[in-house]
């Protein structure tokens, strides 16, 4: 059984087409204080991510303190506002004739005698369209690099698992579930959380902020007629994600995210049906232990397709 399944996951690699459809609306955090920093956060089927001003925290002794903005800049000037690419999933209309689109990101609020901008400082987020007088607005010395901390994440490509068979029979119960490393993106370095991270949380000593993404719901169409169905996550055992207990019959199984095809796909194109997959992404953050632990940010659906034969026969074998 292991390695027809190890198989089946090979070849369910190769017709695995993730197709990304029109973004959903960004959905952004409002402005939060971590350390020294303030950040601006995002969310879209594409991916996250988060804009900070002040950068690295302070980790010089505990009797030093923290160097103000002014003292930093060391004479130079400071300049509030940063011009980005428009994040990934971001759909605008043709800029006017000579323009660009930018994600304008501005610091307001400031106080510069302060070590992290001051109680009131945050960040305004504007897509502008500008030309190069406009875009040079917001110059990006280099000494201003200090002040400003990106990061950002896409989702993996969904990697669809299903048990007892990656081809189903007819009459009996097929259990869809996603790799955990498909349903869940981790600390931006392409690390996964841990299970005890992920009860836990994962405190970053630099900026005392982490993001993450994970799966909360996937829809699935199974493309024989019958109808979407709703699975939500988090219904089956940490040590077992896919719910399936390899010792027990198809029909005594704790994965309540199945589906039994009552015809073969023989009919189908290729004869396989066309399985739609609507995978729901819930993005949270975390600022520390003391904040109360992870916080969403809001959700966006990725869509994936998977073609899937099914055959007429009513036992689990092959």
């Amino acid at each position: 059984m292991h390695n027809r399944v190890g198989r089946a996951l090979l070849a369910l690699s190769a017709v695995l087409a993730l197709l990304v459809a029109v973004p959903a609306t960004t959905a952004s955090a409002e402005t939060i204080v971590t350390g020294n920093s303030v950040c601006s956060m995002y969310v879209n089927s594409v991916g996250f991510g988060s804009y900070c001003s002040s950068g690295q925290a302070y980790t010089g002794p505990p009797y030093t303190p923290p160097p103000t903005w002014r003292e930093r800049l060391a004479g130079r000037p400071f300049v509030p506002c940063r011009n980005f690419p428009i994040p990934d999933g971001i759909k605008l209309p043709q800029a006017p004739e000579g323009k660009k689109w930018v994600l304008r990101i501005t610091i307001t609020d400031y106080k510069l005698d302060s070590y992290n901008g001051g109680p009131r400082a945050h960040l305004e987020r504007a897509y502008m369209p500008v030309d190069a007088a406009e875009e040079a607005q917001c110059p990006f010395p280099d000494y201003m690099q200090q002040f400003w901390w990106q990061f950002q994440s896409t989702y993996p490509d969904p990697a669809l698992q299903i048990m007892p068979t990656y081809t189903p029979r007819v009459n009996v119960p097929a259990y869809f579930t996603l790799t955990p490393g498909s349903s869940m993106v981790g600390k931006g370095d392409g690390r996964i959380y841990t299970p005890e991270e992920l009860t836990s949380g994962y405190f970053d000593p630099q900026h005392n902020l982490t993001m993450r993404g994970m799966v909360v719901q996937l829809n699935i169409d199974p493309g024989d007629g019958t109808g979407e169905f709703t699975c939500l996550t988090g219904t089956t055992p940490l040590d077992n994600p896919t719910g399936y207990d390899e010792t027990q019959d198809p029909y005594h199984q704790v994965n309540p995210c199945k589906h039994v095809y009552k015809k073969s796909s023989a009919s189908q194109p290729d004869g396989m049906y066309t399985v739609k997959l609507t995978i729901t992404w819930e993005v949270s953050y975390w600022i520390g232990k003391d904040a109360g632990g992870w916080k969403p940010i809001g959700r966006a659906d990725v869509h994936a397709v998977q073609r899937l034969p099914v055959q007429e026969v009513e036992a689990i074998g092959g």
